[in-house]
């Protein structure tokens, strides 16, 4: 899928920690919107379904150039081609029922952040005043789900958390939620105490994740889904691996491309920049980036048995972890030995109950995606 990411601004409301984007004022105009509308389209791989993100800072701040944008994304599709899936992700504290009406009738699909039970929402993601979340966020979701349903949630760990991850899942989803996606603060210190201790959260994730399905009420569990799918069709396919620079982009508020969202930093064109929407992409600057279908350059990668199910190639993780595109640190190695690890013996159980329980998993993106509402 050719994904495009558009911060629409860097303000927010929020002080998350952790944050890949350095906050400010800088708001993407209107003349910088249409050129990255122009971009979106001369990128786009003819009758390759194409995915358009709205992000920020915090993007509801900027409700009205969202709505101007996907207009014209719509208007300017064909009506007889794949269909743009466009979607925001909200830190959910401007949640209303106004903007459930508006995105709707935009077909956008909302997404949000939060980081679980109040005493770490509140930590790890509280206002600029340094007041809480929690109870706004936990509303939001409460109404997001009874609005539209399915609601995908991203949920970050730190190592002060990840002993806290299963506590995190179970909370999600008594508000509902049945689209987890839990992901580490790659910035942090992870010392080999935390691994531990995030090795056995995972663990218990997997087998509440397998009693889920005998109660008959399967989660997407993202990173558990994913290493499911994964390998049960035999690894990862060339083009499932990292394309930033390539079939992931984003654009800063200011114009300016970089090969990925994680990598947008100030978003003033230096660090990771690769061009911007008025002079389009420097095709040296994308040659700094990994390969399509790479994958890490250590050797012990190498010779792994695990490395077809294994996301050494994630650019952005490698580069926030070690400091390089192509080189794994040890922190991610041990995140998907044991990713990895607990989704090979979540399979046997789940068969038990039936041939068919994971037919969906490989069966193709459609079918997967219509299984656990992610179209």
């Amino acid at each position: 899928m050719f994904r495009f990411a558009i911060a629409v601004t860097q303000a927010c409301n929020l002080r998350c920690g952790y944050c890949y984007v350095d906050k400010g004022s800088a708001r993407m105009s209107q003349d910088v919107a249409r050129r990255a509308v122009d971009l979106f389209f001369a990128l786009w791989p003819p009758g390759e379904k194409p995915s358009a993100c709205f992000f920020g800072g915090e993007p509801l701040l900027e409700l009205d150039l969202i709505h101007s944008i996907a207009s014209s994304i719509r208007e300017r599709s064909d009506p007889d081609g794949p269909c743009v899936d466009l979607s925001v992700v909200s830190n959910g504290t401007l949640f209303s029922p106004d903007v459930a009406s508006l995105l709707e009738a935009d077909d956008i699909r909302y997404c949000l952040s939060c980081d679980g039970p109040p005493a770490i929402q509140d930590r790890q993601r509280p206002f600029a005043s340094a007041s809480p979340t929690s109870a706004i966020v936990e509303q939001t979701i409460r109404s997001a789900v009874a609005a539209f349903g399915v609601v995908p949630v991203n949920a970050v760990y730190t190592p002060e958390s990840c002993g806290e991850l299963p506590d995190v899942v179970e909370y999600l989803s008594s508000l509902g939620v049945r689209r987890i996606h839990l992901n580490p603060d790659f910035s942090a210190d992870w010392r080999p105490t935390d691994l531990a201790s995030l090795r056995t959260s995972i663990q218990r994730i997997g087998d509440w994740y397998v009693e889920q399905y005998r109660n008959g009420d399967p989660h997407f569990i993202a990173a558990l889904d994913a290493k499911i799918a994964v390998i049960l069709r035999g690894g990862y396919q060339p083009l499932e691996r990292c394309q930033m620079g390539r079939r992931e982009l984003a654009v800063s508020p200011q114009g300016f491309i970089y090969p990925c969202e994680r990598l947008l930093g100030k978003g003033d064109g230096s660090g990771h920049s690769i061009g911007n929407v008025w002079d389009g992409i420097d095709p040296a600057a994308v040659a700094r980036c990994p390969a399509v279908g790479t994958t890490a350059r250590n050797r012990e990668c190498v010779s792994c048995g695990l490395s077809p199910y294994c996301m050494n190639w994630c650019s952005c993780s490698n580069y926030f972890t070690s400091g390089d595109y192509e080189r794994v640190s040890p922190f991610l190695c041990s995140l998907e030995q044991t990713l990895i690890g607990t989704a090979r013996s979540i399979i046997t159980p789940l068969l038990e109950m039936g041939p068919n329980v994971l037919a969906h998993h490989v069966a193709g993106a459609a079918v997967f995606n219509s299984y656990f509402g992610l179209t």
